[in-house]
C-alpha cells in the first residue's frame, strides 16, 4: 500500500473502497469480542465458512467478524446484512439453516430472534429491543459493522476524515478550543475536563511531550474500555494522533492490561496498518507532522489505572502511585508533560472535531456533555454495556434498558463507578446520571461501572467485600490506604462474622476520615465510598449485625441459622440424605430437623427443598425440634 499523502488522496481511496463493494451484496457479521468468543463465536465463524463453502457461496456472501455491541449475556450475536436482521444465541447447528432460509430466501428464522421475555414479542432489528430502544451509541454503533482487523472498513465508514480536517483546516489551538467547548470530561473517572488537560500539557514547559490511552480497566464486571478497543481500535487511535498534534507531542503509548489480549492485538494491527496507510508515522497525510505510537501491555494491577501508577509501570518500575504536586499533564512520563486520556475520551475526539462541540453539548446535561458506557451487571434482568446520554435516570437506566429486578425481587441499591463507588439506594433513582450528581450522593462516575442489588444483598456484607477487594489491589506504598484499609477489613469481617461490637462504626468513620484526606492516589482517597454510602443509606443495618446479631438480607452466613418448618415439611428425606455433614435428623414419615451443632450452614437443604420447608432463621432463637412428628402431607 502505498502511503496516503493528502486529504484528497484519503478521500479517493475511502470512494475506490466503497466503489467495490455491493450494498445489496449479503454478509453476515460475527462478534468475536471476548464476550462472544467465550461462548463459542469463532467455531460459529468457522461454521459459517463452511457452510458457504458447502453450498458454493464463497463468493457470493461475505463472512465478516466484528466487535460488540453490548448484549453480552445473548451472544454469540450474528447480524445478517443487508436486511440486518440480529440473530442471537446462534449456535453452529443453525448455520445451514440460516444460509439456507435467511441468506438466500430472505426468510426470518424467529427461534433466533431476540424474544422479550415479558411481552413475548420478538424483534428483528436492535432499535426493536428494549435493551438498546433507550440507547444513543456514538461509540459502540460501529461496533456491529466493522472489522477491527481491516484498516478499510474504518476508511468507507468515514474514519479518518477526523484526522485530516484537524490536520489541514485547524490550528492546535483551534482544535484545544474546540474540545473545551464541547465540554467533553476524561470518562476514566476523575470526569476533569479534556479541553483544559490539552491546553495545560500543550503549555506546560520541557520537551518531549506524550500522550497515553488508559486501556487499564481493572474494575469486577466492567469492559467498557476492552469493548472499545476491541470493536473500533482506529477511532481511538484518530482521536489519539488528534490529541498529539493538537498537544504537540510526537510519541504516543497505548496502555493494556494484559488481561485484554483480543485488545492488544487488535490496537496493535490498528497501528501497524495505519503506518502503511501513511496515517501514522513520519509526515502524516503529508502535513509535514509526525508521530508514532507503541503498545505497553500492563501487568494487570489495579491501582496502574491511576495516572501516575500507570506511567511509572510505562517507565519500566513497578506500577505504583507518586505524589501529584504537579499534575502528570505538566510533570509526568520521565518528568515530562504528558496527557493521559481514558480510551473512551479518545474515541469521542473524532466524533468532536467531525461534528463540531455545539453538537456534542447538545447531548446530556449542562455539566456533563455527551454519552457514557456503563457496564451495567448484577441482579437486572439485561446485563451488558450500555451508552446512553448524560442526564438519563438511574430508574430508566435500571427498569428500562435493564428490564427492572430478576425474579421480581425488590431493587435494594445500586453501585455506580467501580470498586471505589458508592452504593445509591431506591430514593434515589429519578437522580439523572452524570458526573455531579452521583458526587453529590456520595458516589462517582468511575470508569462507567454500575452493579445492581436486589433485596439478598446484604450492604455491611457488600461493604466487607469491596474493601477487601481494594485491600488485595492497595500497592500498599501509603500508610492511610495499606493499613486504613486492612483495619477497617478486619472490623468489617468481625461484623459480618457476629463478632461486631459497640465503637466499631465510629472507628471505621475515623479511619475513612483519615483516608480520604491522607492517602496518596484516588485509589485510597475513593475506597472509603462503599463504606461511607452503606453507613449513610443503611446505618440501620449496621447496628442489627452489631447489636442483634441480625443480617435482615440473610446473606452474613455467621448470623443465620437454617430451619425446618415441621408444617411445611414432608419428610421425603432428600435434604436428609444429602446433607453433608449429617445434620438433618428425621425418618420416613417422620418431620425432619436440623441438629444446629453439626449444621455447617452450607444451605444444600435449603437449595434442594420442594417444599418450601427449610427456611433462613436470624436475630432470633430456634424453636425447639419437633422429634418423633408426623407430616402434614397436602392430597395431591
Amino acid at each position: 500500500m502505498k502511503p496516503i499523502r493528502s486529504p484528497e488522496d484519503l478521500e479517493r481511496l475511502r470512494k475506490e473502497i466503497l466503489a467495490k463493494r455491493e450494498p445489496s451484496k449479503p454478509c453476515i457479521t460475527v462478534c468475536v469480542s471476548t464476550g462472544c468468543v467465550a461462548q463459542g463465536s469463532i467455531k460459529l465463524v468457522e461454521a459459517f465458512k463452511a457452510e458457504l463453502e458447502k453450498q458454493g457461496l464463497t463468493d457470493r456472501v461475505e463472512v465478516k467478524e466484528t466487535g460488540c455491541v453490548g448484549f453480552c449475556e445473548q451472544g454469540p450475536r450474528v447480524t445478517i446484512y443487508p436486511q440486518e436482521i440480529y440473530y442471537f444465541k446462534v449456535k453452529p447447528e443453525d448455520v445451514p439453516e440460516i444460509v439456507s432460509k435467511t441468506v438466500l430466501k430472505n426468510e426470518i428464522v424467529e427461534r433466533l430472534l431476540y424474544k422479550d421475555p415479558i411481552t413475548g414479542k420478538t424483534a428483528q432489528i436492535l432499535e426493536e429491543i428494549p435493551f438498546y430502544k433507550y440507547q444513543l451509541r456514538l461509540l459502540l454503533e460501529n461496533n456491529a459493522k466493522i472489522n477491527p482487523k481491516n484498516i478499510e472498513d474504518y476508511i468507507a465508514i468515514g474514519g479518518y476524515s477526523a484526522l485530516a480536517k484537524a490536520l489541514f483546516k485547524m490550528t492546535p489551538e483551534q482544535i484545544i478550543e474546540e474540545v473545551k467547548k464541547s465540554n467533553l470530561r476524561g470518562r476514566g473517572g476523575g470526569g476533569f475536563p479534556t479541553g483544559i488537560k490539552w491546553e495545560t500539557t500543550r503549555n506546560a514547559p520541557g520537551e518531549p511531550k506524550y500522550v497515553i490511552v488508559n486501556c487499564d480497566q481493572g474494575d469486577p464486571g466492567a469492559f467498557m474500555d476492552r469493548t472499545v478497543m476491541e470493536g473500533n481500535p482506529h477511532s481511538v487511535l484518530e482521536g489519539l494522533i488528534i490529541g498529539a498534534y493538537a498537544i504537540g507531542a510526537h510519541r504516543g503509548f497505548v496502555y493494556v492490561r494484559e488481561e485484554y489480549p483480543i485488545a492488544a492485538e487488535n490496537i496493535s494491527i490498528a497501528i501497524e496498518q495505519a503506518e502503511e496507510y501513511g496515517l501514522l508515522g513520519g509526515n502524516i497525510l503529508g502535513s509535514g507532522f509526525s508521530f508514532n505510537v507503541e503498545v505497553y501491555r500492563g501487568a494487570g494491577a489495579f491501582v496502574s489505572g491511576e495516572s501516575s501508577a500507570l506511567m511509572t509501570a510505562i517507565e519500566g518500575k513497578v506500577g505504583e502511585p507518586r505524589p501529584k504536586y504537579i499534575h502528570t499533564a505538566v510533570k509526568g512520563l520521565w518528568d515530562k508533560p504528558s496527557c493521559l486520556n481514558n480510551t473512551k475520551t479518545w474515541a469521542t475526539i473524532p466524533l468532536i472535531i467531525l461534528k463540531g462541540a455545539e453538537w456534542f453539548r447538545n447531548i446530556g446535561t449542562k455539566g456533563s456533555s455527551g454519552t457514557m458506557i456503563f457496564s451495567l451487571v448484577g441482579k437486572v434482568n439485561n446485563t451488558g454495556l450500555v451508552e446512553v446520554p448524560m442526564g438519563i435516570t438511574l430508574r430508566d437506566l435500571i427498569f428500562k434498558i435493564g428490564g427492572g429486578i430478576r425474579g421480581g425481587k425488590k431493587f435494594k441499591a445500586v453501585q455506580t463507578g467501580g470498586p471505589s463507588g458508592g452504593f445509591i439506594p431506591e430514593q434515589y433513582l429519578d437522580t439523572p446520571v452524570d458526573f455531579d450528581e452521583l458526587t453529590k450522593l456520595g458516589s462517582m462516575m468511575g470508569s462507567g461501572g454500575m452493579i445492581v442489588m436486589d433485596e439478598d444483598a446484604c450492604m455491611v456484607d457488600m461493604a466487607r467485600y469491596f474493601i477487601d477487594f481494594l485491600l488485595d489491589e492497595s500497592c500498599g506504598k501509603c500508610v492511610p490506604c495499606r493499613e486504613g484499609l486492612r483495619a477497617m477489613s478486619k472490623i468489617l469481617n468481625d461484623i459480618c462474622e457476629g463478632k461486631g461490637k459497640d465503637g466499631d462504626i465510629e472507628k471505621i468513620e475515623d479511619l475513612a476520615e483519615v483516608m480520604k484526606e491522607a492517602s496518596l492516589c484516588a485509589l485510597g482517597r475513593t475506597a472509603v465510598n462503599p463504606v461511607l454510602t452503606s453507613l449513610k443509606y443503611f446505618r440501620n443495618e449496621w447496628e442489627e449485625h452489631i447489636k442483634e446479631k441480625k443480617c435482615q438480607a440473610k446473606a452474613c452466613k455467621a448470623l443465620i441459622n437454617y430451619y425446618i418448618d415441621p408444617e411445611k415439611c414432608q419428610a421425603c428425606m432428600l435434604c436428609l440424605r444429602e446433607c453433608p455433614a449429617g445434620a438433618v435428623i428425621g425418618g420416613k414419615d417422620q418431620v425432619h430437623w436440623i441438629d444446629q451443632k453439626k449444621c455447617v450452614k452450607c444451605g444444600t437443604c435449603y437449595e434442594l427443598c420442594r417444599f418450601g420447608a427449610v427456611v433462613k432463621l436470624t436475630g432470633e432463637p430456634i424453636p425447639p425440634p419437633p422429634m418423633g412428628v408426623k407430616p402434614i402431607r397436602k392430597k395431591k
